[in-house]
């Protein structure tokens, strides 16, 4: 019987690791690929979404052809781009870049696009692209100061957690949940079960604590 090849996550996202443990799978190992993630000039907010995810799968992938452990594993990576039509919403470090997300957001429908990028222990590279609409409430000044102190908005792409505090201001959602969160489950389950990678072998061990 063949040893069953290693996944390599692409990402140090906490929201990711969280999403593949919920399906059963603890990667082998965390790379995280630190790529340039500007927008090219006019680049719509789903090209970008599939072109960051490859480039974070292939800069990884590259990193590991030296390492006799890892070399041959299989490699995962995602990237999630919020926007409003075209315009492509940052991931906030400021409390300034929040507070202008979430004023943009405030009473109307936004996109969620990932991609997710899987290179397979021969090399084949495989892409889903996963588009979720979310629509938020109006949000009044207290809810959203009160947002802001929290700080839950940090690092996240469109200045906000769906998981966290914010899943309060979703009035509808329609598509993938965990897309939003940061990992299409269905989808990135899909391309990984395709490629043989044993998905279900973590199951047989029974419920988790």
């Amino acid at each position: 019987m063949s040893a069953i090849k290693k996944l390599v996550l692409a990402s140090a996202s906490p929201r990711r690791i969280e999403l593949l443990q919920q399906a059963g799978i603890e990667p082998d190992r965390l790379l995280p690929a630190d790529i340039d993630e500007t927008p090219l000039r006019a680049e719509h907010p789903r090209s970008l979404a599939k072109r960051l995810s490859q480039a974070k799968a292939e800069k990884a992938h590259a990193s590991l052809k030296s390492e006799t452990d890892y070399n041959g594993s299989f490699v995962l990576a995602a990237d999630t781009v919020v926007a409003v039509g075209r315009r492509i919403l940052p991931k906030a470090e400021m409390v300034d870049d929040a507070n202008n997300c979430l004023s943009l957001l405030s009473g109307r429908s936004h996109r969620v696009y990932s991609g997710v990028c899987l290179i397979t222990p021969d090399g084949k590279l495989r892409q889903r692209l996963v588009e979720t609409r979310v629509r938020f409430k109006r949000l009044g000044r207290e809810e959203l100061e009160s947002y802001l102190a929290s700080g839950e908005w940090r690092g996240k792409a469109g200045g906000y957690a769906i998981q966290g505090l914010a899943g309060t201001f979703v009035v509808k959602l329609v598509g993938s949940y965990s897309n939003v969160v940061g990992l299409p489950l269905y989808e990135t389950i899909g391309l990984l079960t395709a490629e043989g990678f044993p998905v279900h072998f973590g199951w047989l061990a029974g419920p988790r604590a």
